[in-house]
């Protein structure tokens, strides 16, 4: 009987290890995502993508076009918002290393594999940021409208402020704890306002209302200029040009002018005016 009970406890002593071991296995056995560092090279201009969902390509989005290690040879379209923390600025061509991540069990519908910035190798501007405007726009009545939103789709930060110095601040923009960007860097952020739960989001999404460009109304000149918006709004220098910014400095403590942006979609046909005003300190 004692030997029987013996045999016993260790048959069970024997399973249990055998029980941890194959545990221990699949554990091994169990997928692991990817990663490595990849090169790309985003090009200065866009392209088109369609949503997964959009099977008869109806509503065509505005996208980056992108050579990468990954698939030699093709060009890649990937959302503005598809390299985790890298911001696209139109007219821009890139050279970037990446960290690239395959997933080992990636979700029914979306790419089997993620994309983060690790540097930014090379910054090239190759298209001027102010676009040619149309002979026959000499006012802001002759801007054709391509469908009025039926709702504001865009908005632009609060005022913005000047110092003697040319550094130029918005509460909205920077926390107290950012250093102000000087004229070269500062930027005119361009706000998407539409609710991600809105019905109207995949339609408001596509290029027809997608804001490239932005017809610039100025206090200073009846004169029309278009400029081409980054993926964020327009560079502050192209909307305020060097001759309107020294105009601005010389104003006394307080003073403020107003602009207006008519934002423009990829056919130059505006979508929406938004107005902002810039203080002097």
């Amino acid at each position: 009987m004692k030997n029987t009970n013996f045999f016993i406890m260790l048959l069970m002593a024997f399973l249990a290890v055998a029980g941890l071991t194959s545990c221990s296995d699949d554990d091994g056995d169990e997928p692991k995502d990817s990663v490595n560092e990849i090169r790309m090279q985003v090009s200065a201009e866009t392209g088109v993508m369609y949503d997964l969902f959009d099977d008869k390509k109806e509503l065509p989005i505005e996208c980056m076009l992108v050579k990468s290690e990954d698939f030699p040879g093709e060009t890649l379209h990937l959302g503005f918002n598809e390299i985790d923390g890298f911001t696209y600025e139109r007219g821009h061509e890139y050279h970037l290393s990446v960290k690239r991540t395959i997933l080992a069990n990636p979700p029914s519908d979306a790419s089997d594999r993620t994309y983060s910035l690790l540097s930014i190798l090379e910054d090239r501007l190759v298209m001027d940021p102010e676009v040619p405007v149309d002979k026959e726009i000499k006012s802001e009545a002759d801007i054709e409208y391509y469908d009025l939103c039926p709702f504001e789709k865009y908005a632009v930060g609060s005022a913005i402020v000047v110092d003697d110095e040319g550094k130029i601040d918005s509460k909205v923009q920077y926390d107290n704890d950012s250093p102000l960007p000087s004229y070269d860097k500062a930027r005119i952020w361009v706000v998407d306002l539409l609710d991600h739960k809105d019905p109207n989001r995949a339609k408001f999404r596509t290029m027809p209302y997608q804001a490239t460009y932005s017809y610039v109304l100025s206090p200073f000149t009846d004169k029309i200029r278009l400029v081409r918006n980054e993926s964020s709004g327009p560079m502050f220098k192209t909307v305020v040009p060097d001759d309107e910014f020294t105009r601005i400095q010389s104003m006394k403590s307080g003073e403020k002018v107003s602009y207006a942006l008519i934002l423009a979609n990829v056919h130059k046909k505006g979508l929406q005016k938004v107005t902002f005003a810039i203080i002097k300190r």
